[in-house]
């Protein structure tokens, strides 16, 4: 193995086809099948070996997290770092197939609840993105920070220091949360827990559900 022997690893996450590694330092390392972006190294080539991503260094990942084809990490001061492949808006990428799936002008609200669009702000057409290979930072609704992170096989949720979820990706079984099988290419906080005062505390995807941990909110 090429990794450095003093190295201390925090958390190892396997993907479909990669692995992920989160050092105790903060450094991230990946390897394994590259076609979809996921190691985040810029190329869709494979990696025999853990490769340390340059595109994090000077940063102190605490968190980390692989889906099926993509990959998240977050850092020390709750910045979202996300990469791979964005089929079904995993990535909070724009993508083509669901904004062909949503009518001109459906969505809107405060931010954390719109639909994949198919334009920008200024009527130009968006840029769909299938493959993101160096990671992206994603900033969340309301300037939240995020403190945990996991990932299915298409869709990602995230657990803000607020004790918010937000999730986003492949919905067709309702592992989003939000009472439909709708798919998001957007972060939408899931109202359920907001509505029925639970502080979410983890969060944790299986390949199409989701499983959370929350605690009653105290009341004042």
């Amino acid at each position: 193995c090429a990794l450095a022997p003093e190295l201390r690893a925090r958390q190892l996450h396997l993907g479909a086809e990669h692995a992920l590694l989160l050092g105790a330092d903060g450094q991230v390392f990946s390897w394994g099948g590259g076609r979809h972006g996921q190691l985040g190294h810029g190329t869709l080539e494979a990696e025999p070996q853990p490769r340390r991503l340059e595109a994090l260094h000077g940063l102190t990942m605490v968190e980390a997290a692989a889906g099926g084809w993509h990959s998240v990490c977050l850092s020390e001061t709750g910045d979202v770092y996300i990469w791979g492949w964005n089929e079904s808006g995993q990535l909070a990428l724009p993508t083509r197939r669901l904004a062909e799936k949503t009518a001109p002008g459906e969505g809107g609200g405060d931010g954390a609840d719109t639909k994949g669009g198919a334009s920008t702000e200024d009527g130009a057409p968006a840029t769909f993105i299938a493959v993101q290979p160096f990671p992206a930072l994603l900033d969340l609704p309301l300037g939240s920070e995020a403190i945990k992170a996991s990932c299915g096989s298409r869709h990602t949720a995230v657990v803000t220091r607020a004790g918010e979820l937000y999730t986003w990706g492949w919905g067709k079984y309702g592992q989003l949360g939000h009472g439909d099988g709708t798919s998001l290419d957007q972060p939408r906080r899931v109202k359920y827990f907001v509505d029925n005062q639970l502080h979410v505390k983890a969060v944790t995807c299986g390949p199409w559900n989701t499983y959370v941990y929350t605690v009653e909110k105290r009341k004042s």
